[in-house]
């Protein structure tokens, strides 16, 4: 049901900060983990499931365009583990809807002042997305048009996180997007997806940053093993983020733009699709001291029905 492709080129961001009771913020960018390769792309009516695992270690503390030493940043070490169970469903060749439920497990690591090294963990469910799909502006579903809200459903409480770490952001957003695949070759496929992600209902001070992501990528169509086809991928991925606002947000701390690129392989059995990747920043601008992580881990498992 996805289209098998990895493409080109764009901008995508990758910068992941959070900041302590003292001081410094980390607006994560998981939103990047939501535009991806074309897997979860439509190509025809019916339905297609996925389970999706992500990884971030932000432990490097970064200011503007290079990184800054550790002692600038009171936070020291943010590990996140995401899992995703996501449904699509294309009810005709011009409309569908999706559903993306999140689970996260983070662990915090930052100096409360003086040397006081504290250690906080916390695992909740996230904010839960919710997306329209128009895929009628071609007759082969090439191009297509999403739209839907990201819901507060995430713990945004956690009495040890900042607003920033929170697992939810405690805001209503509008998500809009819009994707594209092509072909560049016989044997070469390319797409591009993007999605702005723009908060207009917030909670007790705090006002998370609008934020774009976009992935772009070109991929070989694969080689036949059997009845397993195996397809290299490689993708550019961007992203850019404004600052967060309210009395509870730390705005001199939050606010980037990351372009990352991303080699992944992607293997189709038996209406089982299997993709994973390993994204690398090579440019990443952050306002004041945040945290950033060195890679981005992403494996998903789909089956088509």
């Amino acid at each position: 049901m996805s289209i098998r492709t990895s493409v080109f080129l764009t901008t995508l961001l990758a910068t992941t900060p959070l900041f302590s009771a003292n001081a410094y913020a980390c607006a994560c960018g998981c939103g990047i983990f939501d535009v991806g390769t074309s897997d979860m792309l439509p190509t025809h009516p019916g339905g297609m499931a996925w389970l999706e695992y992500d990884f971030m270690n932000q432990n490097k503390n970064w200011h503007d365009d290079s990184k800054a030493p550790a002692a600038n940043n009171s936070d020291k070490d943010i590990k996140t583990s995401f899992f995703t169970a996501g449904a699509e469903y294309m009810f005709n060749r011009t409309w569908g809807a999706e559903i993306e439920v999140p689970y996260w497990s983070r662990h915090f690591t930052t100096d409360l002042g003086g040397g006081d090294i504290q250690q906080f963990n916390h695992s909740a469910v996230g904010d839960v997305r919710i997306k329209g799909i128009y895929s009628g502006l071609s007759p082969d579903m090439s191009t297509g048009i999403t739209f839907g809200l990201k819901l507060p459903t995430g713990d945004h409480t956690y009495a040890n996180f900042d607003r920033d770490t929170e697992i939810g952001t405690g805001s209503t957003d509008a998500l809009l997007g819009a994707y594209h695949v092509g072909n560049l070759t016989s044997q070469f496929n390319w797409f591009v997806n993007g999605q702005l992600d723009q908060p207009f209902l917030t909670t007790a001070g705090y006002r998370p940053g609008g934020e774009v992501d976009v992935s772009s990528g070109i991929y070989y169509d694969g080689w036949d093993v059997g009845d397993v086809r195996i397809s290299p991928v490689a993708e550019i991925l961007g992203s850019d983020r404004l600052h967060d606002r309210g009395i509870n947000a730390d705005p001199a701390n939050s606010g980037y733009k990351r372009v990352l690129l991303a080699p992944g392989l992607e293997v189709d059995a038996a209406g089982f699709r299997i993709y994973g990747d390993v994204a690398v920043p090579v440019y990443q601008q952050v306002k004041g001291n945040q945290l950033t992580a060195g890679e981005l881990f992403k494996l998903n498992i789909s089956h088509t029905f």
